[in-house]
């Protein structure tokens, strides 16, 4: 069942006076606040002055079209959370896909029937309502969560992560949302599931890495993101980032219990020239020359 629209401020952006009328009229006695807009470039300032909660838009204008400003309208963070829900006498698939992609959340066909579009316009804002109390309670509690879009841009994000994110990718990961150093990134979340970085200002003592965990898909295919932060020792990313084999890894724990090549080889089924050259791929990845140094690294982690 569809709630009863609660108060709110629509935009609606039109330049034909008949539908504006129509619409005005029709929301103002279902107790909305309205806002006209009659192109793009009053659209926009409409948005300066005070952010509505939905807009309704029509897709054919002078100057830019509804795609177009739709597209300005989501790359605004303080503005990508309103829905938009386009007006359009195109009903061609094509066209409709097209409204989808620039960022809108549904669409009516013209002429307008005023039932469908405040049932639509109610559905949208509650949907809108319940997001808000969910990213409110995000930033609440201070976690790192990013929503990417059907292209990869980063739709959303809570402070928690746009602080990381800004401290990863410095002035990158500043509006617009379609930063392509800290999007490319996340994306890579999505096909490894779990994607990390060190991040800047790393001591001789200690780093701290950036985390993305892909949590799966929200939306139509907007995907849904958890950062977050460890700290650690230099040591221990060093051990982390030299991306050694399974059988390597192997090796260097049974050198840092002291074993010798001979016994490593024993237990492993391995002869010893092999040990060695297991031992010499670790060195190398590991930047250091001597067993005693690389036993050292791999206590620290073990540690």
């Amino acid at each position: 069942m569809i709630p009863a629209p609660a108060p709110g401020v629509v935009l609606v952006v039109d330049d034909a006076i008949d539908t504006l009328g129509l619409l005005c009229e029709a929301l103002a006695q279902a107790h909305y606040t309205v806002l006209v807009a009659r192109d793009a470039e009053e659209a926009l300032a409409r948005f300066e002055m005070a952010v509505p909660d939905a807009v309704l838009l029509d897709c054919v204008m002078p100057g830019d079209d509804g795609f177009t400003l739709c597209r300005r309208i989501k790359a605004n963070p303080g503005w990508a959370h309103v829905p938009v829900i386009f007006m359009t006498g195109l009903s061609e698939t094509e066209q409709i896909v097209q409204g989808i992609e620039a960022g809108g959340v549904d669409y009516v066909v013209k002429p307008i029937r005023i039932p469908e579009v405040l049932a639509r316009l109610a559905r949208h804002l509650h949907n809108a309502s319940v997001g808000r109390l969910a990213r409110a309670a995000i930033d609440v509690a201070g976690m790192g969560m990013v929503l990417l879009d059907r292209q990869g841009r980063i739709a959303w994000r809570s402070p928690q992560a746009t602080a990381w994110l800004a401290q990863a990718f410095e002035a990158d990961a500043a509006p617009p949302a379609e930063s392509r150093g800290a999007a490319g990134w996340l994306q890579g979340a999505l096909v490894t599931g779990r994607v990390s970085m060190t991040l800047p200002g790393a001591t001789e003592a200690s780093v701290s890495a950036l985390h993305a965990q892909y949590l799966g898909q929200v939306g139509l295919g907007e995907a849904m993101l958890v950062l977050t932060v460890t700290a650690e020792s230099a040591t221990v990313q060093r051990l982390r980032d030299a991306a050694l084999t399974p059988r390597e890894t192997e090796v260097l724990g049974w050198l840092a219990k002291g074993k010798t090549n001979r016994d490593i080889a024993d237990i492993l089924g391995l002869s010893p020239r092999t040990v060695n050259k297991h031992l010499e791929h670790v060195f190398e990845k590991l930047g250091v020359e001597t067993r005693a140094a690389a036993a050292a690294i791999a206590a620290a982690l073990a540690g």
